[in-house]
């Protein structure tokens, strides 16, 4: 049997994760850096490495972005980096080369995604998983899940609707959060991660009851609660004396008696961490105040005129909270630490028979909690999310109301002041925690959860190298133009001429059936195209004799329900069904009255709220089609690209409906006449995205005279612009 055929239940897995934002590397994480190097950026280093452990994995990379940043170091620059075993980072080019904050990142997404697809068509890999880790990784993780044809697991981590109703509640205005966060975004973008996903794993019941449930394509079945783990061994022995010895002399420089017991708190500096509330409530308590020091670690700083906006409001309350209450000698607020010294501010404070402290509004995981419990701290933490389930588990704390400051002084004050009471709690949170939280427990669940969505059989490498279509040196990729007989005659030959010998092939992706796709050619005397993209992608089919490739309607079959989509439907004002030969068994077509019908956002959460994984697109608020999640315009020329290892950069796509949006956004050379849907219009001018002064043929022949295609011009750099207001990721996935 051959490794591409063997089952599933029993081969080595071949597995990728996929984490973005932030700054990841093997060795001393920058944690608290800046709002996007937190806990998830170490949560999922340590998942990698203790995957790889497992005899049951063979290989196990995490992708994220490769950064060259002259303010950084060069390992986020270093494009392969070994973590041990089989496990490995592997950083991807896609936007420009210095970091980015997670919120600008979504722009780039495309560029990450066809990247990828590069990487593993030269690695001639297909993985067994991919699993995307928070939104943004959630949009790449899908789409690539879609072209290769594997399983799709995602993790949230922290959510924007709960982010939203949190910032709203703040009294924030709407518009101003917008702005800030690009939240509709990163929603719609989980929305889709959950409408993809075979597996969503959490780390406790609560974000399944209270977040996750919120969302329109919640599903329960596909919930999987695994706590987190937490590497231990940092916390075996006695520690590096060395490691010991520069927290102390960071600690008590501010401290009047170092040796009272201390009240620690690791988080970085962010408003949901609810760091001053902890400094007021330590300051309102008489007793804490005479007996107790408070440490706060919140992330590394130079200088509060450098922080950013976030970072710098925390720390400006925080120091104005320590000022007001007269604070000075009783608290330790170090300036920098490296990412070693950090279990030695657990062991400094375990020492002293301190307690620690998450007082955060929100918090979905609650790592810091477990690496203080196996330091031996007992802990005070949060009534929200993961501080729960894992003090129900641990049995070494108290949870407390973040809002309620006296009464959190009072659950500090009550473990502090009872030393038998804190030792018990201290030796049974560090017996616990060992039992619970190993990374060892949580991979043998992981690997128990991902075994049961596997296909049967793994999906084939792609064949990269052979085939007609890769005679071609560049392609040339449309719809069928609509008025073809009304453009001029000389346009239309030169159009024509393009495609004579095999330098230039012709590629085209439409919404027609690929029968009546097929009459339009004959009939207006077109050239034959390599491939046809037919239906918005329910069917690929191959030259002259339409080949169709049935892997790619293996792929797109997952998770379709025809049948519910109509029964959702039915009955939708301003919506009625086009007739029989526009309809296909991966297609469902309905004819709009735009004055009457829902919007597009409103037809998908249709269907959400049914259950129903799929995409809806509008064109020209006339038409509208909903097909399989796996399927449409975009995700059938990449994997086309990534089956004939085609590179994005050799093919020009025109696009003239809003249903090309999706196929425009990577890193194909793209171009939109004047006379393009409304759409296609709002889409900025870039690089890799002309917009013509001229209406149809016109415009086309500007567009490739733009690019210098026909020469051979390599393909422009990706922009250093940010993300604009109008471009959210929902807008261009969707194609409203």
């Amino acid at each position: 049997m051959s490794s591409d055929t063997k089952s599933q239940s029993t081969a080595p897995l071949d597995l990728v994760h996929i984490s973005l934002h932030g700054l990841i590397r093997g060795e001393k994480l920058e944690l608290g850096r800046d709002p996007d190097t937190g806990g998830q950026c170490l949560y999922v280093l340590e998942l990698v490495k203790a995957l790889a452990a497992d005899p049951q994995v063979k290989r196990v990379s995490l992708l994220t972005r490769k950064v060259i940043d002259p303010k950084l170091s060069s390992d986020y620059a270093q494009e392969r980096e070994s973590l041990g075993g089989g496990a490995e980072i592997v950083r991807i080019d896609a936007g420009p080369k210095r970091y980015l904050r997670k919120e600008v990142l979504w722009r780039h997404l495309d560029a990450f995604i066809d990247s990828t697809l590069s990487y593993f068509r030269k690695e001639r890999r297909v993985p067994d998983l991919i699993h995307a880790h928070y939104a943004d990784a959630g949009y790449v993780g899908r789409h690539l899940a879609a072209v290769l044809g594997c399983p799709f697991v995602f993790t949230g981590h922290s959510l924007g609707r709960v982010k939203l109703q949190r910032l709203l509640d703040s009294g924030t205005e709407p518009e101003d959060v917008e702005e800030r966060y690009n939240l509709a975004a990163r929603i719609e973008a989980e929305e889709l991660s959950l409408d993809a996903a075979s597996l969503v794993c959490t780390s406790t019941r609560q974000e399944v009851e209270e977040q996750y449930s919120i969302y329109h394509q919640y599903a329960e079945s596909r919930m999987r609660v695994i706590p987190p783990g937490v590497d231990l061994s940092r916390f075996d022995g006695p520690g590096d004396p060395e490691v010991l010895k520069r927290v102390d002399q960071s600690l008590s420089v501010f401290l009047r008696d170092p040796k009272r017991p201390p009240v620690l708190t690791i988080a970085r500096a962010d408003e949901r961490k609810n760091l001053p509330g902890l400094v007021r409530a330590f300051a309102k308590n008489p007793w804490l105040r005479e007996n107790a020091n408070l440490i706060v670690v919140g992330g590394n700083r130079e200088t509060l005129a450098k922080l950013a906006n976030g970072p710098r409001r925390v720390w400006n309350e925080l120091l104005r909270s320590i000022d007001d209450a007269g604070l000075y000698g009783n608290i330790a607020y170090p300036k920098r630490h490296e990412s070693n010294e950090v279990a030695g501010f657990y062991r400094w404070a375990a020492e002293r028979g301190g307690v620690f402290v998450n007082p955060a509004f929100t918090e979905p995981f609650g790592l810091t909690l477990l690496e203080a419990a196996a330091a031996g701290l007992p802990l005070v933490a949060t009534n929200d999310g993961g501080p729960r389930d894992i003090l129900a588990n641990c049995e070494n704390g108290t949870l407390v109301d973040p809002l309620n400051e006296v009464e959190m002084g009072k659950a500090i004050e009550a473990i502090l002041s009872d030393s038998q009471h804190q030792r018990e709690l201290s030796q049974r949170g560090a017996a616990n925690v060992r039992e619970h939280y190993a990374w060892a427990a949580h991979v043998k669940q992981y690997l128990k959860e991902i075994r049961n969505i596997l296909p049967s059989v793994k999906p084939p490498r792609t064949s990269g190298s052979q085939g007609a279509l890769v005679a071609n040196d560049r392609w040339v990729v449309m719809d069928l133009p609509p008025d073809i007989e009304n453009e001029p005659e000389e346009l239309i030959e030169r159009w024509r001429r393009l495609f004579d010998g095999e330098a230039v092939g012709f590629g085209v992706a439409t919404g027609l059936a690929y029968d009546d796709a097929c009459e339009v050619i004959r009939r207006c005397g077109m050239p034959q195209p390599g491939f046809i993209i037919s239906s918005l992608g329910a069917e690929i089919r191959y030259g002259h004799r339409g080949i169709e490739d049935a892997k790619w309607q293996l792929q797109i079959a997952a998770r379709w329900n025809r049948s519910g989509i109509l029964e959702a439907m039915e009955g939708t004002p301003g919506l009625s069904m086009q007739a029989e030969e526009f309809q296909h068994r991966f297609k469902v077509s309905y004819l709009m009255d735009a004055g009457y019908a829902p919007g597009r956002q409103a037809l998908q959460r249709k269907l959400r709220e049914a259950g129903i994984a799929a995409k809806v697109i509008v064109t020209a608020r006339a038409y509208v089609d909903i097909v399989p999640i796996r399927s449409g315009k975009d995700v059938a020329l990449r994997y086309i690209e990534n089956k004939w290892g085609i590179e994005p950069g050799r093919i020009f796509y025109f696009g003239r409906y809003g249903n090309d949006i999706g196929a425009m956004r990577g890193r194909n050379l793209s171009a939109l006449p004047a006379d393009a849907d409304r759409v296609l219009r709002q889409i900025r001018q870039r690089p890799r995205i002309f917009h013509a002064s001229q209406p149809g043929f016109a415009g086309f022949f500007e567009g490739l005279e733009h690019y210098r295609f026909l020469e051979g011009e390599n393909p422009p750099r990706p922009e250093e612009e940010p993300i604009s207001a109008d471009e959210s990721i929902g807008q261009i996935e969707l194609h409203p």
